[in-house]
């Protein structure tokens, strides 16, 4: 890709990424106030007109979502809010987000005028293009007890204890930062197990429910959440916890390689089904997936998100966070299941194994039983979003 550079007359701040943008890593443009494209993705700054949608979205749905997040990057102690290729200053955001908590705004009209007043929408391109993939998922339900019996027997794991992480840069800071998990055996770390030999007990980690159905399980670890319906009739929401550090195989793959399922049968609700019918051949697909996901039990008003605050159906989205910033408002313009438009304010407040690219989303729909999972499960839509960066900004090189 070109490097290209755009005037742009606020001041919206943005370095180059990459090896031959070494050399200005550190630099400050003060006077220029340019826009500078990265080698892998663009940032182009447009305006508000230019957002399908924008005047008729309620965004009255998409105030506590954006408080919550305010309320996390309210705490935030780094110069910048990630180390995302696009980075923004947190003390601008802090400021932003510190003038909305003393406003009160309640009504779509009042906060689509605040958004306007402190945000500058810019297109993101990926590799070239501003299209790219969008999907869906949701918090899936399961039957569990907090004591083991015959009918509840498939344990729902814990973050386990001797689960071990690291990041090589705590040891050689010119190294990128980046975490890995894995187990002590001897003097030595080592990956730790698999899926399969989780299943067959290694590992300590604590048991917190026992569900009834081990797809059950799965489906919940890969939506990373879901709600529990216990046998003494409450409720409990899981959510994730960590994970085993292997890398993520989808089901779907798998099993389209084998040719057990048809191409067009591959979304979540048709695999659901098909597990549940082919019992030991089910298991030993599903084991297949080396990645195992530790879950917790928790207290809030949705699944808790990678970010760290409830994910709200419909406002928020999963990201790749080498991109995106999580916090980050998002207009987002794509299809659901059955090409109905979304054209809306969203938040990054999410991240996923599969979600990778500038140019990438998973689509939270909210909590419910198979009905949702086959509906979230058949969105694989084409789109594309615009990043709401304060005027007030800097975004520097990540390498």
């Amino acid at each position: 890709m070109k490097r290209v550079i755009f005037t742009f007359a606020l001041s919206l701040l943005l370095f180059a990424c990459g090896k031959e943008e070494e050399k200005t890593k550190e630099s400050v443009i003060e006077k220029t106030e340019e826009v500078v494209v990265v080698p892998e993705v663009e940032v182009l700054p447009t305006t508000f007109g230019a957002l399908a949608n924008w005047k008729n979205d309620d965004m009255s749905q998409a105030i506590r979502a954006f408080a919550d997040s305010c309320a996390k990057i309210s705490g935030e102690k780094g110069e910048y809010l990630s180390n995302a290729m696009v980075k923004i200053k947190t003390a601008n955001y802090q400021a932003i987000c510190r003038d909305f908590a003393a406003r009160g705004i309640l009504s779509a009209d009042d906060f689509r005028a605040f958004l306007e007043k402190n945000f500058i929408p810019a297109l993101v391109v990926g590799n070239g293009s501003e299209i790219g993939k969008f999907t869906s998922y949701y918090e899936s339900s399961l039957n569990a007890s907090y004591h083991k019996s015959d009918k509840y027997k498939y344990p729902i794991y814990g973050r386990p204890n001797d689960l071990i992480e690291f990041n090589v840069k705590d040891f050689d800071e010119t190294q990128p930062s980046k975490r890995y998990v894995g187990r002590v055996k001897g003097q030595k770390l080592v990956p730790y197990y698999t899926r399969a030999e989780i299943e067959a007990g290694a590992g300590d980690a604590p048991v917190l429910l026992w569900g009834d159905d081990p797809v059950d399980i799965y489906v919940m670890q890969i939506q990373g959440s879901a709600v529990a319906d216990l046998d003494d009739g409450r409720k409990v929401r899981v959510g994730y916890a960590d994970n085993n550090g292997h890398a993520f195989k989808g089901i779907g793959s798998i099993l389209l390689s084998k040719g057990l399922i048809k191409p067009g049968e591959a979304s979540m609700g048709k695999i659901k089904k098909w597990l549940k019918k082919n019992g030991q051949l089910a298991l030993d697909n599903m084991a297949e997936n080396k990645r195992y996901v530790f879950h917790r039990l928790v207290d809030a008003e949705g699944p808790i998100g990678a970010q760290g605050v409830p994910l709200r159906a419909g406002r928020s989205l999963a990201v790749d966070r080498k991109y995106i910033p999580l916090g980050a408002l998002l207009w987002l313009e794509t299809t659901g299941p059955d090409k109905e438009k979304i054209e809306k304010l969203v938040v990054a407040q999410d991240i996923g194994g599969a979600i990778k690219g500038a140019v990438r989303g998973d689509y939270f729909w909210g909590s419910g039983k198979d009905d949702v999972l086959d509906y979230a499960g058949r969105m694989n839509s084409e789109g594309r979003y615009f990043i709401l960066l304060p005027k007030q900004t800097g975004v520097v090189a990540d390498d």
